[in-house]
């Protein structure tokens, strides 16, 4: 055999495995998905070897990111502040690894919080002070409502009973929104059709109410409150705080339920590489008392708590990493290195 024929099979032989290569890059599930905020740019990491395997533009000022329910889409909030200009949410294709046109909002500006439900995205505008819904069906805004506070942050639905709630950071309210019957019991409206109107409850929570999640049981909020140093704990039935704790971080940002409903995780973006310094909480939902502390080296953001538990990411924003906690033994095991201040987090699973 010549010297060419023997070239030209290694030569195919390492194109069939770079294609290989390619091929499972490219339809990576699950992903974790971490919006690297100073570079506008979207890291795509491979859960398994805790490794970046891509990076896309992600538009002007990403702060927030989720995937669509099939795991095929990523959409990114382009923030840029109170009183921003911005209006669009960019999209990713994350299979091909390209932009698609992104959805632009007209008159809603500094979109923010972000959330799919039964098959449309829910979104914050903070500084039009309302909370729209985008249906990728569609393509078009098929629901606005406004909040009237200040700085509406964040989103988060739940099924029973269906409530959109968002967070109010300069108003420091949770906004609790329901249908329901209209009080004429919906007379007037089409047979088969009975009316619903929106009721919206305005709940105090604290300064800088920020970062919240629902209890997976609907039954409870719990919010952050950055400028407080707190956690206060809303009954979602009556609509009122029933419970405020304080916590180790200061500047608290986000929180988040674990998927039993067990512990609930708290970020701040105090504290620091000092031994007295705590970046992250985690709580007993049941007894309300500390279970651990962290200092992760840096300010923290966004916490994204993987489907089946076994751990959670933490987005070390004043450290450019993503810090790993394994939930069942509650010790850091890992870190992915990032780009320039990570913070929103997300987790796509093709179906």
């Amino acid at each position: 055999m010549n010297s060419g024929v023997i070239s030209w099979r290694v030569t195919t032989l390492c194109a069939g495995l770079l294609v290989a290569s390619f091929t499972r890059a490219q339809t990576l599930s699950p992903a974790l998905l971490i919006l690297e905020k100073s570079d506008n740019s979207l890291a795509i990491a491979d859960p398994a070897s805790s490794r970046i395997v891509a990076r896309l533009p992600a538009g002007e000022d990403p702060h927030e990111i989720v995937a669509s329910p099939d795991g095929k889409l990523a959409y990114i909030s382009n923030y840029g502040g109170l009183d921003s200009t911005l209006n669009t949410i960019s999209v990713i294709d994350l299979a091909a690894r390209k932009a698609l046109p992104a959805i632009h909002l007209g008159a809603l500006r500094s979109p923010h919080g972000l959330a799919f439900f039964r098959g449309k995205l829910y979104f914050t505008a903070e500084t039009s002070k309302v909370v729209g819904r985008y249906d990728p069906a569609t393509q078009s805004i098929d629901w606005i409502f406004g909040i009237g506070q200040d700085r509406t942050h964040m989103v988060a639905l739940s099924e029973n009973p269906d409530r959109v709630v968002t967070s109010n950071v300069n108003s420091g309210t949770i906004s609790i929104i329901e249908q329901v019957s209209p009080p004429d019991g919906g007379a007037g409206s089409p047979p088969g059709a009975p009316r619903k109107t929106w009721r919206l409850t305005n709940v105090p929570s604290g300064h800088g109410s920020e970062g919240f999640d629902i209890s997976p049981d609907g039954k409870e909020i719990w919010a952050a409150n950055a400028q407080d140093g707190t956690v206060t704990i809303i009954d979602a039935s009556a609509k009122k705080a029933a419970q405020t704790l304080p916590i180790p971080i200061t500047r608290a940002n986000r929180l988040k339920f674990t998927p039993d409903g067990k512990w609930v995780l708290v970020a701040g973006l105090g504290g620091g590489a000092t031994s007295e310094g705590a970046n992250l909480v985690v709580l007993d939902v049941a007894t309300r008392k500390e279970v651990k502390q962290f200092n992760l080296g840096g300010g923290s953001a966004g916490i994204l708590i993987v489907p089946d538990g076994s751990r959670a990411y933490v987005a070390v924003s004043a450290k450019d990493k993503v810090a790993i906690l394994d939930l069942k033994s509650l010790a850091i095991t890992g870190q992915i290195p990032t780009g320039k201040q990570p913070d929103g987090l997300a987790w796509a699973q093709r179906n």
